[in-house]
């Protein structure tokens, strides 16, 4: 069974962050550049919340407000699910979905280690699914070629 550990250990280390007293525009400007769909957003050396593309498109874009002008603070998502290394990715992807989230934090020992997406995520059940075929298919191979005299 796969663990957020192994997820993390599979990815980049880099975590990506904004301050929540930046402009929304500078978090696009580091979204894009990192080709990231979000950031945590960092305040005095805790996670105060997470700010995506989504939070952008439905009030800047949407409400036609000035990206130069409204702070990350205004827009990001406050209530954050977190996730530690050792919980399984089937467990983290029924969070994710019951949740409608698509990024969560990791944290160990109350220190945080990791971002994982939704994408990181299904990758990791998908590599699984393929190990698992592929050990079911040696295993069936394996036996066509043993025979039981009787």
């Amino acid at each position: 069974m796969l663990t957020i550990r192994d997820v993390l250990n599979s990815k980049s280390s880099a975590i990506w962050s904004i301050s929540p007293k930046d402009t929304t525009f500078m978090a696009m400007e580091i979204m894009t550049e990192h080709n990231i769909g979000a950031l945590l957003v960092i305040d005095e050396n805790h996670v105060a919340g997470i700010f995506s593309e989504r939070d952008f498109a439905r009030n800047i874009i949407m409400k036609k407000l000035s990206a130069d002008e409204v702070l990350v603070e205004e827009l990001m998502t406050r209530e954050i699910y977190c996730i530690t290394p050792d919980k399984s990715v089937q467990e983290c992807m029924g969070v994710m979905t019951s949740a409608h989230i698509r990024h969560m934090p990791v944290f160990e020992n109350n220190k945080l280690i990791g971002l994982v997406t939704f994408a990181d995520i299904v990758k990791a059940l998908l590599m699984e699914q393929k190990i698992k075929i592929n050990d079911l298919e040696n295993y069936h191979s394996c036996c066509d070629s043993v025979s039981f005299d009787t």
